[in-house]
């Protein structure tokens, strides 16, 4: 079982209006639980107790040494409820439990790396322009945070979030997606078990309409972080602006995946099977944008079309599945009209374009694996992101050109690319302008590397010490040991 309700002020309640949302499966449409479907009243009221629990309470003068057992102790609780955990994330997103099972190893990780950062920022000793005078640099929490998850790995991106806020001494208000807040609900009965003092974790269920744009528009919220799509970012933005509080934006990518003709052809391919399907391609980082060079191209094309052919859809918690649902209807249109668009431009259908003809899968939100050739640099299916399990395979001549067109886009969050050509590799990886290169990879990302994008991706960096960084501001501290009189005004 799993509450449904709200934590504010350490205090577990109903949304004000008394309304409820109905969560559902997305591999059958059958009804999971009920949540608190809160508002604007909601947000407010947990931000005047995460500001209360900053400025008055005990949480930023506490010991980071004791902020990082906390944050740690929580990491013992997600690997004790890990099973528990990628349960309740495989019901409420439709991915398989294996791949949520691995989320909850790496979730537990990204905690204790935190924890392990919270304590060793002692300051820096600058420079100063006189010998009688210090100059210390220190880091500072940065104060009420709110933090905007999204639908696609939902405990996964909070923790983005929350351990490194919690590391910095900041207080929490989190807000995840409507439509999948089961494992942050989860998370928030953890931290109250772990023990963070009241109003220092603080969760409010709800749209964004009104949640996230309370969380944006709030003068008493210092930053707020979002990870989702890239037109609800520039509206946060724009919301932001009006107190002109601290932004981290993740707002996606449209990822390039450039296979040479010296790449090794078997590796290469299994990569981006890889790349693209894994949650039924809603991945921010899907490699679904895939570049082939001449030489390889139409052999590459028959390969993976053979591969995609076998890829098994079903209910994620059967042993054999390979890729579930996607995470609504609503989404699924938006795919299947992308398709739509795909042919209307000219690209040519080699596999899937449609839902899934076993009655089993009728119930759910499923599409087949789907392949287009002959796209071109133009295409919208090129462009934009999909963000369903639909490949693009565009053909080029040099490497030149497939930079070129790899870095036509108004995104910037990744890019890989598959050679043996040691002189390639740095060319190559130096003229992507992508966060994230991969050389001989795709979809690789670790708690200790910085994760963010170039141009429209977003704003600022998660994960490494960069993702902690976001959560503080810098103050230098000054300091004369022998003031001496200047004599200058009045004389």
């Amino acid at each position: 079982m799993i509450r449904g309700e709200m934590v504010i002020d350490g205090n577990w309640r109903p949304a004000r209006s008394g309304r409820q949302r109905t969560i559902i499966n997305p591999y059958d449409g059958s009804t999971l639980v009920q949540v608190a479907e809160g508002g604007r009243e909601d947000a407010r009221d947990a931000i005047a107790a995460a500001r209360r629990a900053f400025d008055a309470g005990p949480w930023p003068n506490t010991p980071a040494v004791e902020r990082a057992s906390l944050i740690g102790r929580l990491a013992d609780l997600v690997e004790r409820e890990h099973d528990e955990l990628a349960r309740l994330e495989s019901l409420d997103t439709g991915k398989t439990v294996v791949e949520s099972r691995w989320d909850m190893d790496d979730i537990a990780g990204i905690f204790r790396y935190f924890a392990g950062l919270a304590d060793k920022d002692g300051g820096e000793v600058i420079a100063s322009p006189h010998p009688e005078t210090t100059s210390l640099l220190v880091r500072e929490p940065v104060g009420v945070c709110g933090q905007i998850s999204p639908w696609n790995y939902p405990l996964l991106q909070a923790s983005w979030k929350m351990a490194p806020a919690l590391a910095a001494g900041c207080t929490i208000v989190m807000k995840p997606s409507e439509i999948t807040p089961l494992t942050t609900i989860k998370i928030a009965e953890l931290a109250h078990e772990a023990g963070f003092p009241t109003g220092v974790v603080n969760l409010v269920l709800g749209p964004g309409v009104e949640v996230g744009a309370e969380l944006a528009e709030n003068p008493d919220v210092d930053l707020v972080s979002f990870t989702g799509g890239i037109a609800t970012g520039k509206t946060i933005m724009r919301a932001a602006a009006g107190n002109v509080k601290k932004v981290a934006l993740e707002l996606g990518g449209k990822n390039p995946h450039i296979i040479f003709d010296d790449a090794d052809f078997d590796l290469a391919l299994d990569y981006v099977l890889n790349g693209v399907f894994f949650h039924a391609g809603q991945i921010c980082s899907a490699g679904a944008r895939v570049m082939v060079q001449d030489g390889l191209h139409d052999r590459f094309v028959e390969a993976l079309t053979a591969r995609m052919q076998r890829i098994v859809l079903g209910n994620g918690f059967d042993d054999g599945v390979q890729m579930g649902p996607l995470i609504s209807a609503a989404h699924r249109d938006k795919v299947e009209k992308y398709v739509a668009i795909a042919m209307e431009e000219g690209a040519r259908l080699v596999l899937g374009g449609a839902r899934p003809a076993d009655p089993a899968l009728a119930q759910g939100f499923f599409y087949r694996p789907t392949l287009f050739v002959d796209c071109t640099n133009d295409m919208r299916i090129v462009q934009e992101e999909v963000f369903g399990p639909v490949i693009s395979v565009e053909r080029f001549k040099t490497e030149e050109e497939a930079v070129r067109r790899a870095n036509s886009t108004i995104y910037g969050l990744s890019a890989g690319f598959w050679t043996r050509d040691a002189d390639r590799m740095a060319r190559v990886s130096r003229a992507l302008r992508f966060g994230t290169v991969w050389i001989n990879d795709f979809n690789v990302y670790f708690v200790q590397a910085p994760w963010g994008g170039y141009r429209q991706s977003g704003l600022g960096r998660e994960l490494g010490r960069m993702g902690l960084d976001e959560y503080t501001e810098v103050k230098h501290i000054y300091r004369n040991h022998r003031p001496q009189p200047v004599n200058w005004f009045g004389r």
